[in-house]
Order: C-alpha cells, then structure tokens, then sequence
C-alpha cells in the first residue's frame, strides 16, 4: 500500500477580501495533518466578477504573485503539497488558473480549458497542455470546475500517469458530484473536488449560488467523503494510491489496454 492523506478545504470567500480569505485558509490548514490539500477555485477572490478590469485588478502572475507566495510559505511551514486556484495575468490576458506548490517550493500551474458561461467575457481559455505532477508519493493532475464536463480531461490526465486528480471548483450546476464519480471509474483515479459554498450576486439579475458538496472519490467510484452544501470545512482521507495504478477491472479486461483507439474516429 501507498498511503497518501489528501483531501481539500470547502470555504466561503467574501468577494475581493484576499487577506481575510487567505486567513480563512491558513486557519483550517493548520488542522490538517496532510499530503495534498486542495483549495477552491479562485479561492482568494470570490468568483462573480463584473468585467475584465476588475479580474485584472485582481489577477497576479503566477509564481511570482503574492497569493502563490502565501501557498508557498503554508506549504513550506506545514509540509504539504497544495493545489488552488486564483485569477492569473500574464501580459494582457487573463486567465482562470490553479497553481500547485510543495515543501521544496513551485511545481506549476495549469489554465482552466473549459471556459464556462460568463467567464467568456472575462478570462481566456487556458493553453497549457493538461499538467500531471509528481510529488513523491503520487502524480497529481488538475483541472479546474466546468473541466469536469469534458470527459477527454480526466481521460487526458489518466493517460499521462495521473493518481488523483485535484479539481478546484466553484461548482453551480448540480450534476459535478456524481459526474466526478464516473470520471474515476471511466480511468480508475482518485478526485479531489474542492468546491465553495454561499452566494453572490454582483451582476444584476445574475444571482449565483454555490453547491458545496467537495468530495473525494476512489477509482472504483466509491464516495469516501462528500462534504455538505451550505458549511466550510477541511476534510482529510487516506488514499491507497496503488488502487489507481492498478486499471484491471478483472482478469481479462485493462481499462486502457481495452480501447479500441481503431474505432475511436469522427
């Protein structure tokens, strides 16, 4: 057995507060007795933004902002990896990105590919390719909310290697927590939901409520942890991580090995 404590922090930003959510963060990850923790999405912020300025008020570059630099620091002091996710700049573009660091410093970042509804108006689409990262005693891939629609995401991320996808989310739609289960049992990985709870309504007419329900969930679809859908919490699971690199269903079937890539054409 490879044991890896995981698990992530559900919270309840206050819009454009970094320094109080940032704390909000720092004082449940000192309860937490972890390998990998992940964070919401665009978790120092808040997410309904009202254009372009204002997420580029508040996008930094990444790693050299001061939201990747505070990860840095919690995850030097308390020796974890930690995945989350803010609003990134680079140059004039603006894109809804997560960073991952360790103990020994940054690892990387990924931009979010799946660009939902208004975030069209405020952010590019991401365009770098889908990141597996290796932090000792697992291979870590991530992907971002509206990501988890796409079935070629977590698929991309199986076949490179990936134990457990991390996935910070700001999730409104109903259907991410039982989708994520057939996306382990569609690739034999663990997921890590880290989602947020509340409301906002910063646009007029657009009011936004958010579901909650973080979750860990084992390659054969199994709910290890399902957090609640008004509450913040931390939740820490130990995960076999052997149980993902193992894609036999049975005797005779690979999940990989299995597909017929001959058929799979438009």
């Amino acid at each position: 057995m490879k044991i890896l404590k995981a698990g992530f922090i559900q919270t309840e930003p206050e819009f454009g507060q970094v320094a109080n959510n940032c704390q909000r963060v720092a004082d449940l990850l000192e309860k937490a007795d972890a390998d990998l923790m992940v964070l919401p999405e665009l978790f120092t912020t808040g997410y309904q933004f009202t254009d372009r300025e204002e997420v580029a008020a508040f996008a930094e570059t990444i790693p050299e902002g001061p939201t990747t630099g505070f990860l840095l620091d919690l995850a030097r002091d308390l020796s974890v990896n930690l995945v989350a996710g803010l609003a990134e700049r680079e140059g004039d573009a603006l894109y809804n990105s997560a960073v991952i660091v360790g103990p020994g410093g940054y690892l990387g970042k990924y931009r979010k590919a799946h660009i939902f509804d208004a975030e069209k108006d405020l952010f590019e689409p991401g365009n770098l390719p889908l990141p597996v990262f290796d932090i000792g005693k697992a291979r870590v891939g991530i992907m971002i909310c509206f990501d988890w629609r796409f079935p070629e995401t977590a698929r991309t991320l199986a076949l490179n290697d990936a134990d457990v996808i991390a996935h910070p989310a700001n999730l409104v739609l109903p259907h991410c927590p039982s989708a994520m289960v057939t996306r382990c049992l569609e690739n034999r990985v663990f997921a890590i939901t880290a989602d947020r709870v509340g409301r906002e309504q910063r646009v007029p007419g657009e009011p936004l409520k958010f579901i909650g329900q973080s979750q860990v969930v084992d390659p054969d679809g199994n709910i290890l942890y399902r957090a609640s859908t008004d509450g913040e919490e931390m939740k820490v699971v130990a995960i076999d991580i052997d149980l993902a690199r193992n894609k036999n269903i049975n005797p005779r079937n690979h999940l990989f090995q299995d597909r017929r890539e001959d058929l799979y054409r438009l």
